[in-house]
């Protein structure tokens, strides 16, 4: 009796419901045969995806300092223009420039490549091994026999005063005058050729205008002093580290990065300033005797 009341009990609705629990809990266990199986590793590298900007020309065009390039034509292409150039030279100039700066700054990169390797610096597409070196040469050597036709189209002097100046820049690349204390001069000296550049200027290799004032001379020398504090700033942890003692380095250590800043861009836009003022009241060129 005893055993069949437990039965009776067991018979009630509670034992539906464990029996459906049981039956829950039982379609709930995973089956073995349809779980899926894990990858297991080969061993081999999935194969990056594309990227846009592995491109060999998007690299050559990173590895040419841009910015800096664009900047420096176009800023050269408004001089002629506010000289009164023509529009055709304006363009002549802007190409020139714009090809003798890429020259530089693939000369850069090629110079740094292992130091920027070794301090594994962004936005050095030759340095982490993405862009072969020798394309870069074949390329830096292909801008320097384009920009001697572009330079003596704006007539003889002024082709060979913006080829010396190119040739200062690409000496001023040289790691014992980069890392001293006269960094400053191959920028002074090659933004002083700027204003003859200008003033010589013409069209189809003709010699044509007239010596630069002096003073434009001096304000231009000055402003590359300025671009290169300035240019100099986002580099100065890893030139310290190397122990450079260049005139940035030197001025950022004594007055701080974020001064060394200011004083940089304040002193750019004042003597950018100081040469539109001169050029206004006492011109380019100087006057025929």
């Amino acid at each position: 009796m005893a055993r069949e009341g437990r039965r009776g009990r067991s018979d009630g609705p509670d034992a539906e419901t464990g029996e459906a629990a049981v039956t829950t809990t039982e379609r709930d266990e995973p089956d073995p045969t349809l779980t899926s199986p894990t990858a297991e590793p080969d061993g081999e590298p999935e194969p990056a995806g594309f990227r846009l900007g592995d491109l060999t020309p998007l690299l050559l065009v990173r590895a040419a300092h841009p910015r800096q390039a664009v900047l420096t034509a176009a800023g050269l292409a408004v001089a002629a223009a506010l000289a009164g150039r023509p529009s055709r030279e304006v363009l002549l100039v802007f190409a020139t420039v714009l090809v003798g700066q890429v020259v530089l700054g693939w000369a850069n990169d090629l110079v740094d490549r292992r130091r920027d390797a070794r301090h594994h610096l962004a936005g050095k597409p030759v340095a982490d091994g993405r862009l072969d070196p020798g394309t870069v040469w074949f390329c830096l050597a292909i801008g320097v026999f384009l920009v001697v036709p572009l330079s003596i189209g704006n007539g003889r002097y002024a082709g060979t005063a913006y080829l010396l100046s190119l040739a200062i820049g690409l000496a001023g690349q040289w790691p014992r005058l980069r890392r001293g204390f006269f960094s400053w001069v191959p920028w002074a000296a090659a933004f002083a050729l700027y204003p003859a550049f200008l003033s010589y200027g013409g069209w189809g290799g003709r010699t044509e205008g007239a010596p630069p004032e002096i003073l434009m001379t001096v304000l231009a020398a000055l402003l590359g002093v300025a671009v290169h504090l300035l240019t100099a700033l986002w580099g100065l942890v890893p030139d310290n580290e190397d122990r450079w003692t260049y005139l940035p380095l030197r001025l950022g250590l004594r007055i701080g990065a974020s001064r060394l800043l200011w004083v940089a861009g304040t002193a750019t836009v004042v003597v950018l300033v100081a040469l539109a003022f001169a050029g206004t009241h006492v011109g380019l060129a100087q006057e025929p005797l």
